[in-house]
C-alpha cells in the first residue's frame, strides 16, 4: 500500500506541528490544517525536510462545512485519509457568572463538535477500507477540572465520551479510537500564560513555571511535544487494533494524586 495518510487538525502550530512532523518523518502524507497566515509556507516547509507529500486546508473549525470540504479534498488528493487527529483547541477563562455565551458556544464546537464532525466524515471510508486510526487530542482537563475552565473543561470531558462511542463502533471495521490527555506542554499560547501570571503573581517566569503553572505535575517539567507524537504514532499503527477507547494521560504525575 502507498504511504499511509494522516489529517492532522491545527497542525501549524504547536502540539499539531509537533504530532505532524512525528509523522512527516515516518513518512506518512500529512493534510495540514491551521488558521495561521504563513500555514502554507509552515506545512510547505515540513514536507519539503521530510520529502513526504502534503496537502494545506485553512478550515475554520467553527464551519463544519469547511471541515466536510477538506475531508472531501483530502480523499480527493490522495484517495484514503487512514488516521485522524483531532487536535485543534481554544481556550478561555473566566468565572461562570461572568463567561460569555459566544466563547461557551465557540470552545465547545471547536473543541468538541469538529472532532465529532470529521469523525462522522471519516467513519464510512475507513469502514469500507477496513482500516482506520481516529485520535483526539484531549487533556488533562478531560480528567479532571480547574476552576474558570467550564467550557474547556466540559468540551474534553465531551471528547473522552465521544472517544469511547467511537472506539465500540468502529472495533468490528479495524477502526480504534484513543485520547492522549497532555498536561502542559510549552507551546506559544502557554509561554503567553506564563507572562501573565508571571505579572499577575508579581513573581519571575522562571518561578511561575513550577509553582503556578506546572504546580499541579509531580515532575516539574513541560510535556514534551515529541512524546506526544511517539505515542501518536503508536496509537496509529497497525500493530494497536485492541489498544481502543483509552484515555491515555501524559500529565507529569498529575493524574496520580
Amino acid at each position: 500500500m502507498a504511504a499511509r495518510t494522516v489529517l492532522i487538525t491545527g497542525s501549524t502550530s504547536g502540539i499539531g506541528l509537533g504530532i505532524a512532523r512525528a509523522f512527516a518523518k515516518a513518512k506518512y502524507n500529512i493534510i495540514f490544517n491551521g488558521l495561521e497566515k504563513n500555514g502554507h509556507e509552515i506545512a510547505a516547509a515540513v514536507a519539503k525536510e521530510f520529502q513526504v507529500d502534503h496537502m494545506y486546508s485553512p478550515a475554520n473549525a467553527l464551519h463544519t462545512d469547511q471541515l466536510r470540504t477538506m475531508v472531501d479534498e483530502g480523499l480527493k488528493q490522495f484517495n484514503h485519509i487512514d488516521v485522524l487527529i483531532n487536535n485543534c483547541g481554544v481556550q478561555h477563562v473566566s468565572p461562570i457568572e461572568n463567561f460569555p455565551d459566544q466563547k461557551w458556544e465557540d470552545i465547545l464546537r471547536v473543541n468538541l463538535s469538529s472532532a465529532f464532525f470529521l469523525t462522522k466524515a471519516l467513519m464510512k471510508p475507513m469502514k469500507t477500507q477496513q482500516f482506520g486510526r481516529i485520535i483526539n487530542i484531549a487533556s488533562a482537563h478531560g480528567l479532571f477540572a480547574s476552576e474558570y475552565k467550564s467550557a474547556y473543561v466540559a468540551a474534553k470531558h465531551g471528547v473522552l465520551g465521544l472517544t469511547k462511542v467511537t472506539a465500540l463502533e468502529g472495533a468490528p471495521f479495524n477502526i480504534n479510537c484513543n485520547a492522549i490527555c497532555p498536561g502542559y506542554v510549552r507551546t506559544p499560547l502557554v509561554d503567553a500564560q506564563i507572562r501573565d501570571q508571571a505579572k499577575s503573581h508579581d513573581i519571575s517566569e522562571s518561578e511561575v513555571i513550577p509553582r503556578v503553572i506546572l504546580q499541579k505535575h509531580a515532575v516539574k517539567k513541560f510535556v514534551p511535544v515529541e512524546l506526544i507524537g511517539r505515542l501518536s504514532l503508536l496509537l496509529a499503527d497497525e500493530i494497536s487494533a485492541t489498544l481502543t477507547g483509552t484515555a491515555i494521560p501524559i500529565d507529569g504525575g498529575w493524574s496520580a494524586q
